[in-house]
This record gives structure tokens, sequence and C-alpha cells, in this order.
């Protein structure tokens, strides 16, 4: 017997368009046959209004939502705000979630959609184009690599996945399969700053850059010692946990907090490393690292989360030192730039920077009239915007496209395992490993509990 589904045959029926063709043609015989695949066993914004003009069924991409918590909540609004986006099914193994994500797709569209326990019966339905991935990192690869075998295309959140093996083997399905994807990087699309600073970087403006300091600021307040209970009503926890170990329910290892424990995430800094190490990569076209190396502690926080409140990670590039600084404060004398943030140190020129706004000093002056670059990068038309073009034309070649996630993401992820063997790595990324150092080793892949595995 299939386990936690909810859906009625009735409450949907097969929509032969032009583009779902197209996309049954390009999957071929990649097509996932759920019950014999043998990989895998199948966490709220402010209302968006927007004005929605009718768009002919042929023109319009029809999605899945797999994970609707806040952030895939979130995530929900922002597709329905875009008029040739259908929602097509909803997936959360949290009833609540999916009852809260039902309403909102009825209230905004007037259509009741089906809702599934189980991601695998969303991916069965053969009107659905694309699926978004917006569950906790320890679920990001596997959704993805079924969907990419059914020949859905693919938009996951940040970072891409919970280690350096499932990013490649994310990558690998979306390149056998030929699906177009995107991370939930969106500070790179949905705001222009981070455009105006590689302009000006890449121009030459700042001379030689040689080194790059990063920030983010950590939360101390501290979540408390609450006792292990029963999962609440609604939430199916054992397929919550997944892949991960399995672990006494408690509301920390949950909702909102899933990411301050190894098990599921890397904390603070991996949740954040993606956003700001973002523009470093683009900005400077930084290949893997050398070597990585971090240190830090609970040095403020006291509570049953495990993942630090203070990490200092470098990272050496060939021709450039990059550091990561997570800590309460901003660096000293960066804090009117706020809680996260860059510093490119040119031989001519500094660059500080934020998701908004940059400030450019030379000899320690801070220069309000500094000149335009001569280069300019094209606005975007958003981060969703870009994913929903690229479904419809199929480019690969997004901005945060698979390849681009696990490049960014998987030196986040190394600066982890430094962190949690007190060792310096040494990184060969030929082979996406860690010679002479079988600890370090060890922690770039997981073997799933079981039935989970790729």
């Amino acid at each position: 017997m299939q386990r936690g589904l909810s859906h009625s045959d009735s409450m949907y029926e097969h929509r032969q368009s032009r583009r779902a063709f197209l996309k049954q043609a390009a999957a071929g015989a990649a097509g996932l046959s759920l019950a014999g695949c043998g990989l895998f066993r199948g966490g709220t914004a402010p209302a968006v209004e927007a004005t929605v003009i009718p768009v002919a069924p042929s023109d319009r991409i029809v999605l899945g939502m797999i994970g609707v918590g806040s952030m895939g909540t979130n995530r929900l609004r922002e597709f329905l705000g875009q008029a040739d986006v259908e929602i097509g099914a909803i997936c959360d193994v949290d009833a609540n979630h999916r009852e809260a994500a039902s309403r909102i797709v009825r209230d905004a569209r007037g259509s009741q959609i089906p809702v599934f326990n189980d991601y695998r019966r969303l991916l069965e339905l053969p009107d659905i184009d694309a699926v978004a991935v917006v569950t906790p990192d320890h679920w990001h690869s596997i959704p993805f690599v079924h969907a990419c075998e059914a020949g859905k295309d693919v938009f996951v959140e940040k970072p891409l996945s919970y280690s350096v093996a499932e990013g490649r083997a994310m990558v690998d399905a979306a390149r056998r399969h030929g699906r177009v994807s995107q991370m939930g990087n969106h500070i790179h699309n949905d705001l222009p700053n981070y455009r105006r600073v590689v302009e000006r970087i890449k121009s030459g403006q700042l001379g030689r850059v040689t080194h790059v300091q990063l920030w983010k600021t950590s939360n101390i307040e501290g979540r408390g010692h609450p006792p292990d209970s029963d999962p609440p009503p609604g939430l199916d926890y054992d397929f919550w946990l997944g892949p991960a170990p399995k672990r006494p329910y408690n509301p920390l290892r949950s909702h909102g907090t899933f990411r301050h424990f190894w098990d599921y995430s890397g904390g603070t800094f991996i949740d954040f490393w993606c956003h700001i190490a973002d523009i470093a990569f683009w900005a400077l076209d930084l290949p893997a690292p050398l070597r990585v190396s971090a240190t830090g502690g609970r040095f403020f926080l006291t509570d049953a989360t495990e993942t630090p409140d203070t990490l200092h990670a470098t990272f050496e590039f060939p021709e450039v030192l990059m550091s990561f600084l997570l800590h309460p404060k901003p660096p000293a004398g960066l804090e009117h730039m706020g809680g996260i943030g860059a510093v490119f140190v040119g031989e001519d020129a500094t660059l500080v920077t934020n998701y908004s706004d940059h400030q450019v000093y030379v000899d320690g002056r801070r220069i309000e009239d500094f000149p335009a670059p001569s280069m300019h990068i094209p606005d975007s038309p958003g981060h969703l915007r870009e994913f929903i073009d690229a479904v419809k034309t199929r480019e690969l070649e997004t901005t945060c496209n698979v390849e681009y996630g696990h490049r960014l993401s998987k030196v986040g992820l190394l600066a982890n395992i430094a962190y949690r063997t007190g060792s310096t790595l040494q990184w060969d990324d030929a082979r996406e490993t860690i010679p002479n150092n079988p600890e370090a080793r060890s922690l770039l892949a997981r073997e799933g509990r079981e039935p989970w595995a790729i």
C-alpha cells in the first residue's frame, strides 16, 4: 500500500498542451518508474496582490510545489504572481502546511488542486512541467533527482545540497536528462546592486583583487532546551526525517530551526553562504579552492542546537585569498553596512557591498562620485521569471543553474567539514575528494537511512 496519498483522481484531468508534448518527448525513455526506481521513499508571508492576465493554456507552465512551509509559502506566492504559471499540485509532509497552501491557491486562482504527502505522487502527474523544491537541505537532492528522471524542470532552494556528493548527483541528473534548473539565490537577480559591483570589478576599477572578506552576523538569543515529545498532529515525522538518522522528535529539530543541527543542514553559515559568496564567485570567476580551513565554536549559545555561532573560514584560491566571518557583530568599521556583506580589496581601490548598496574607498577615504564602469550587465527579468522563461525556451544556462549552484555550495560545505574535523583541507576538485584525510572525506557524502539512498 502506498502511504500518505491525499489525492482524488476526480480533482484533475490531463491537459495535453503543446508544451506538455515537448516535455514528454524530451523526457523520452528517461521517464521515472516510481514503483521500481529503488532510490528513495518518498517546512507565512503576507498575501501578494497580483493582477493575473489571461494566458493561453499552451503558454502556461504548470508547476508543482514540493515543500510549502514558511519559505515554500513565500515561493508559492511569488510563483502565483506570474500570470503564465499555474500551480498544478502541492506536496508537504505536514498536513497543516498542505491545507494552508491549498487555500492560498484557491483564493488566488479559484482552483482546487491535488495535494500530497508523498512527492512521488506529484511527480506522476503528466501535466506538471516543473517543480519547486523548497524543503530542508537534507531533502533537496532526492526530489530533485527524481524530478529530472520524471522529465520535470526544477527550481531548488539554496544551498543546493546537504553534501558535496548529493550536489554532484544533482548536476549529473540534470545533465543526463536535459532539465532546466535554478537555485534559489534570489539576490543574484532580484536586486540590481550585485550587477553594478560585478561591473566595477570586472572592468578593472579596483585594480587586481587579491583578498575578499565576507561576513554574516549570527543570532545568539538561544532557543532553550525543549524536551523530546510526540510529533505535532499532521506532521509525518518519519517522512520529514527521510535520509537523515532516526531521532526522537524535538521541536528544535523540525520546522524553522532544523538548520542548526548537522543532521539536516550546516547552520547560519551555510544558510547565507550562497547569498553573499555568490558576489565573489561571480565578480572574480573563482575556480575551486586549493585549501580550506575553518575555526570557531559556540562562544555565546548554550541551547540545545549544534552548529557554531562563531566561525572564521579561509579559502585559498590560485590568485585570491577569501575569508568568511560568522559572528554576532559585523567586522569593526563595517557596522553601517549591516549584518551581511563583502569587502573586495584591490590594488587601486576597495569596494564594500551588502545586498542592496556598495561603496568604494581609495586610501581609506570613501569616493562618493566614483566613475561609472566601462561595462554594463543587463538587468534580470527576475530570478523566478528567468527560470520560467527558460522552461519555455529550454535554455539550460540559467544564471544560477544546478552547475553554478554546486560550484558555489560545495565550497561552503567544505568549510563546515574543515570546522568539524579541525583540519586544513587539501581539495582535489577534479575528483571532488579530500586526499589523505579519511575523517574529512567521510563527510563529503552520507549513506541515507533506509530506504533512501543515492
